[in-house]
């Protein structure tokens, strides 16, 4: 289905070439001046110097001929050379009935491509903490973005499970519990099948170990040694690391399920390691690696850089894989299984560098099949009110479980005191509303900026937040289950008829922008197009809301007409809030 752009511009297209000029100029736009009216075409203005005639002669030529087309309620030509154009409602209502019968409200089907997009990236044995929740929030919504345009599209976690992190693990383990049987060399039996600590206890463990090394060399170096021989296949080791996961992981999941983030793929770094022998020989075979000061690396550096890149680094001097080796086995691993035509990362973009290189590696050495798109959307500092990384109040890293709680409850308490409600329908409301909190607050900036996580901003009822969003949902069911129950039944009207005032107008006018935003948020990475775009659509519904007195208007035609509008609106805005990762509850 054409967009109500490329109608308008078809239309105006014919009309140059009919007074004789190119039908490139004719096409048409969202004005920028929404005051002087609803699209504009700037043709004239571009075609004058062709044509060599002034641009409001060309303007007028083409102004006349459009004036007797019914699709148009007014066109102007205006100075120096602007098409002033204002849709006849009759046109708009019949794209908006078009876009109702729509499964995708008129998105055009698009040639499907195979996508991966790698936005977990944890460190098991850890908890999740307030620095993994932007990987995951816009990860998520990329990927709900990417399948909605038609793609077959892969979630992968990616997680952190092979490197130093185990190693100090481990490390720790040994001085803590020597005697255990994973640190007995001469230990030939079975292991135990319960992990000698629980998830609580792995939890301390590693923070400490962590702090320890950055004050211990020793214990760094006995860390290094440790993950060493884990990647070499350890007998005790990799029992222990087998422990890790089988603790950590349920945790993780559970963890992105309160986020409602969930992943295809739950591999992680340790999955590849048998395929780096095989790729580190066909990268020195095909004279791409080479030894620098006892390492192994790959240029790649381009004569046309603005700025230096370092060699890529497969293997360090003491022969142990570094993420950069991992990343590289993961794309290999991922053309052998899925041969995707795009990969899509959503991370931290101070690691902008290592993507680099690792993008250029794995085209250089043809890990990757010639055309793959590799993508890096490098997202911001989540900060707090202070400009600073966000923190507890104690200055430590805030987990997410209790970021999530901790808004929930803030939620719970507005819900409570707005109006009495069920204790368990309103404990229920409060999650719902709590991570449309988070999550709108997060995808409404866009990704590559640094924002400030306000919790009293992002809760409120009122202003571009996620309850404010929810709310409008909420007002538009309410009103359609209202004329339900009137009528005694289910079925409500869905043919939209012309609008009957400048406030309806606004906002099937808003609507048709559905098609050009999600392509445009798939086009750019950009799932802050679909925030801005619902908060326009809320926005114009209130202003209609408040204007128009619905379910008491007395022509049933009108008032079927605007039921069918919000019938539209509810099924858009729901629509926007599943690609951003969000629902919308029954009341509020």
């Amino acid at each position: 289905m054409e967009t109500i752009i490329e109608k308008i511009s078809t239309i105006v297209e014919d009309a140059f070439e009919q007074c004789g000029y190119d039908r490139k100029y004719g096409k048409a736009g969202i004005s920028n001046r929404p005051d002087l009216c609803q699209f504009q075409c700037n043709g004239s203005l571009a075609s004058a110097k062709e044509y060599h005639k002034a641009p409001i002669a060309i303007a007028n030529e083409v102004c006349e001929k459009l004036s007797a087309n019914s699709s148009f309620s007014k066109v102007e030509a205006v100075a120096p050379g602007f098409l002033n154009i204002n849709l006849a409602d009759d046109f708009l209502a019949k794209h908006l009935n078009e876009m109702a019968g729509d499964e995708k409200f008129g998105l055009e089907a698009v040639k499907p491509l195979k996508i991966i997009v790698d936005y977990g990236g944890p460190n098991v044995a850890k908890p999740l903490h307030v620095g993994h929740l932007r990987a995951a929030i816009i990860g998520e919504s990329v990927k709900r973005i990417c399948r909605f345009m038609g793609h077959e599209v892969i979630g992968d976690v990616h997680l952190g499970d092979w490197g130093l992190q185990m190693g100090l693990i481990i490390t720790e383990l040994r001085y803590r519990s020597c005697d255990l049987p994973y640190f007995d060399e001469s230990f030939t039996g079975e292991y135990p099948a319960d992990p000698p600590f629980t998830l609580s206890e792995l939890e301390e463990i590693y923070p400490a170990a962590s702090a320890k090394s950055k004050e211990d060399e020793a214990f760094k170096e006995e860390a290094l040694l440790a993950t060493k021989q884990l990647q070499a296949g350890h007998r005790g080791y990799r029992a222990l690391w087998q422990h890790i996961m089988n603790v950590s992981v349920p945790d993780l999941k559970k963890n992105y399920a309160d986020l409602s983030v969930d992943f295809d793929w739950w591999k992680g770094e340790s999955s590849v390691d048998g395929l780096i022998p095989q790729m580190v020989d066909d990268m020195k075979a095909g004279g791409f690696a080479y030894e620098s000061e006892g390492a192994l690396v790959v240029d790649v550096a381009k004569e046309d850089d603005t700025k230096e890149i370092p060699p890529c680094m497969i293997l360090k001097s003491d022969g142990a894989s570094l993420y950069t080796t991992t990343d590289l086995a993961t794309l290999r691993d991922r053309r052998d299984t899925f041969d995707p035509d795009r990969v899509i990362y959503v991370v931290d973009k101070r690691q902008e560098m290592h993507f680099i290189q690792v993008f250029r590696a794995a085209e250089k050495c043809g890990i990757v099949r010639e055309g793959t798109v590799l993508d890096f959307l490098g997202f911001g500092t989540m900060n707090g009110k202070d400009g600073k990384p966000f923190k507890t109040r104690e200055g430590g890293v805030m987990r997410l479980e209790v970021l999530i709680d901790d808004i929930r409850k803030t939620m719970l308490q507005k819900i409570t005191d707005n109006h009495e409600t069920d204790p368990a329908e309103a404990e229920q409301t409060s999650k719902t509303v709590a991570l449309a909190a988070i999550k709108y607050g997060d995808l409404s900036n866009q990704a590559t900026k640094d924002y400030v996580f306000d919790i009293d901003k992002f809760t409120s009822f009122e202003g571009n937040t996620g309850p404010y969003i929810l709310y409008t949902i909420v007002r538009i069911k309410s009103i359609l289950n209202k004329y339900a129950a009137s009528q005694k039944s289910d079925k409500l009207p869905k043919a939209l008829g012309p609008a009957a005032n400048e406030y309806e107008r606004a906002l099937m006018l808003a609507l048709t922008k559905f098609s050009q935003t999600i392509t445009a948020a798939y086009d750019e990475i950009a799932p802050h197009r679909i925030c801005a775009y619902i908060y326009d659509v809320c926005n114009e519904f209130n202003r209609f809301y408040h204007e128009t007195r619905i379910l008491v208007e007395e022509d049933e035609n009108k008032k079927k007409g605007w039921i069918a509008l919000l019938l539209l609106t509810r099924r858009i805005l729901e629509q926007c809030i599943d690609l951003l990762g969000f629902t919308a509850p029954e009341k509020m």
